[in-house]
């Protein structure tokens, strides 16, 4: 049996292990082959399990809620260590704004339906506003740092290497840090049938992760450089925003399965999800 990993640019971890022969070593030891699925839209990696496509995947903490939300039957296997400094919300440096209440009414780009979306229905939320109705949010892109600087948008959603760049040029300033409102963790899940009946190749697979962060924890630079020639930026901004990360992978606990409701209350109440979710539902059952 042929295992498909889902990898997309924005899932870490996956991405170096697509590059690299752990996958491959942890799933020979339980018989089976490794192959890689390229897509580049993470919100879709629960449809992609349903429809057989791949076999497992990774994204932040929205997707899998949305997905369950969705119908999709899928279960948690790992997840990474919080990733207090993964991104920020950003605001020009004589924005009149000194807190996310002060955006109401404002345009924030974001990435939506990712962990983003997360991250900023959480913090209006916390500030008594709604991520439905004080704000306009709108789906972020290679021209979103500019209108922030002109004006045009209140606010920005950044990440990794344009956060890094785009703190470096200056001009603008964090209103919020993620690790302030979530602890945004990258999230590995799969469907139901092969978590519960193979519960050996999960292990694998969980295995393999961890392995791909261990070498991307020991070679930065070497990791930014992939990064770079394959995605764009400069390898320093890459490396300063790769070393923020804490490369560790953690069994799913209690603590994060309340993360997760939580960021499914919010989003229910605010209409971003059409019907409740019980996240302790995407637990494998045990036999």
């Amino acid at each position: 049996m042929t295992i498909t990993i889902g990898v997309h640019s924005s899932n870490p971890t996956l991405y170096y292990l697509s590059r690299l022969d752990h996958a491959a070593e942890e799933l020979a030891a339980v018989g089976e082959t490794a192959a890689f699925h390229t897509y580049t839209d993470g919100v879709r990696t629960g449809q992609l399990l349903t429809d057989g496509v791949i076999d497992f995947g990774g994204t932040g903490s929205t997707p899998p809620v949305t997905a369950q939300a969705a119908g999709h039957d899928l279960v948690y296997t790992a997840v990474s260590a919080p990733r207090p400094d993964h991104g920020a919300l950003l605001v020009t440096e004589d924005s009149p704004a000194t807190t996310v209440a002060d955006l109401k009414g404002g345009t924030v780009h974001l990435a939506v339906g990712s962990w983003q979306t997360h991250l900023v229905a959480k913090a209006l939320d916390d500030a008594g506003l709604s991520y439905a109705t004080d704000i306009t949010p709108v789906r972020g892109g290679a021209d979103s740092e500019r209108l922030l600087r002109d004006g045009t948008i209140a606010a920005w959603v950044a990440q990794g290497p344009q956060l890094a760049a785009a703190l470096r040029t200056g001009g603008l300033r964090v209103l919020v840090r993620t690790g302030e409102v979530i602890t945004d963790r990258s999230v590995f899940f799969t469907r139901r049938e092969l978590a519960e009946r193979r519960p050996e190749v999960v292990e694998a697979l969980v295995r393999a992760l961890r392995r791909a962060d261990a070498w991307a924890k020991a070679h930065p630079r070497e990791a930014a450089a992939i990064a770079a020639d394959h995605q764009g930026g400069t390898a320093d901004d890459w490396e300063e925003a790769l070393r923020a990360l804490p490369w560790r992978i953690e069994e799913v606990g209690d603590a994060f399965l309340a993360e997760q409701q939580q960021a499914a209350d919010i989003f229910a109440r605010t209409g971003f999800i059409e019907r409740p979710v019980t996240v302790a539902d995407a637990v494998a059952r045990q036999h």
